[in-house]
């Protein structure tokens, strides 16, 4: 296919040329992006990676934000004709940029429903559109709140502060399993997101799922309750609780950012937020039933009690067309999303952003999808 060779620099190349490269990415206001890059290490790229001449476009999740830093700026380095635009405007956004043809994919941290599968359909000729989960992180429940560095909170808890029924940090909820901190009698500011969000919809079905009656809202992309503090994006979650007192939030683990995480309730234990946790919890996921051959939206079990598992986790998917109306389009959305999920593009985002590198039967099934993708013409 023209337009689409083998790679034209060493297979590794410094952050800091990468970190140039990485302005191609369209970021929305208020974002904490100029840490995604931010290492000193090389990135590495596959041997045989393919290259594209000409641009692709995305927009979605605030969540893949820094993921997609990563990945563009390894990509475009490597390949010096190509260039990858992401506008990190939120998930819901980002679908329907997707869907209305604004863009050539969508990263979104929750799949396309029925009726968006429906309306992908013209858009994408009359084939199907597929999810492929490409980024697997932890949500961390995160807090400010002076003399406290550590928290154990239960999933009731944690569903009964963000409803707005425990209101004090000494609360005796939050006191009973925090026998040793020094909880003050200070106000608790949940801060939620402002715009529709993957990450709420995670966090909310978490919630839903693990807190039983503590939590008696659905899932879903928009906060469900009126909000004490609210902000738009990740980024925007992640200043809120960073500049208040006594503040606690919901963010990607990439904008954690050195501060506070509580661990979480699972059975008998408390588990720490790492990618390795996370790693357990995507390895009991199930795709979705009914789904096509293709599309790899998976189940996930956020009220699992097993041992070592932190079950807040994010599946951020790529949303692509099984076909485009265009060959070349085609060509180079599929030349990116290889790197997207190689060995090396994953374990480059696992380093960035804590997330949990896929497995290798994961990538082998997506990059099978990722193949699949064709253009007419």
């Amino acid at each position: 296919m023209e337009g689409v060779g083998k790679r034209r620099v060493p297979v590794q190349v410094p952050w800091l040329f990468a970190a140039a490269l990485a302005g191609a990415v369209t970021l929305t206001a208020g974002c904490g992006s100029d840490d995604a890059v931010r290492g000193t290490d090389p990135i590495a790229v596959p041997e045989d990676l393919e290259c594209m001449d000409g641009s692709v476009s995305g927009s979605g999740s605030s969540a893949q934000e820094n993921a997609m830093q990563t990945w563009i700026a390894g990509y475009q380095t490597a390949c010096e004709d190509g260039v990858v635009f992401y506008d990190a405007i939120g998930s819901g956004g980002g679908r329907s940029q997707f869907i209305d043809r604004a863009v050539t994919f969508a990263g979104s941290d929750t799949p396309l429903d029925q009726k968006e599968h429906e309306e992908a359909a013209a858009r994408c000729g009359g084939s199907s559109a597929i999810n492929l989960p490409a980024y697997v992180v932890p949500i961390g429940v995160v807090f400010n709140l002076e003399g406290v560095d550590s928290l154990d909170l239960t999933p009731e808890t944690i569903a009964r502060i963000f409803n707005g029924e425990i209101t004090r940090w000494d609360d005796p909820a939050i006191a009973e399993t925090n026998p040793d901190a020094d909880l003050p009698d200070r106000r608790i500011t949940p801060v939620t997101r402002s715009d529709e969000s993957g990450t709420t919809e995670n966090f909310t079905a978490y919630l839903e799922e693990a807190a039983g009656d503590a939590w008696p809202h659905e899932a879903g992309g928009q906060w469900p309750t009126p909000p004490v503090e609210a902000a738009q994006g990740n980024s925007g979650v992640t200043e809120a609780v960073q500049g208040g007192e006594g503040t606690i939030g919901y963010v990607e683990a990439s904008h954690v950012h050195g501060m506070s995480a509580a661990r979480v309730g699972v059975g008998e234990e408390f588990v720490e937020m790492t990618s390795e946790a996370a790693a357990t919890a995507l390895s009991a996921s199930e795709k979705v039933e009914d789904s096509s051959e293709h599309d790899h939206a998976l189940d996930l079990d956020y009220g699992t009690t097993e041992a070592g598992t932190y079950p807040i986790i994010l599946i951020s998917y790529q949303i692509v067309c099984l076909e485009y109306a265009d060959a070349d389009e085609a060509e180079r959305v599929k030349a990116f999303l290889d790197y997207v999920v190689s060995a090396e593009g994953q374990q480059a985002v696992s380093e960035e952003t804590a997330s949990a590198p896929l497995s290798d039967d994961l990538r082998e099934d997506l990059q099978t999808s990722i193949d699949a993708i064709s253009g007419l013409g």
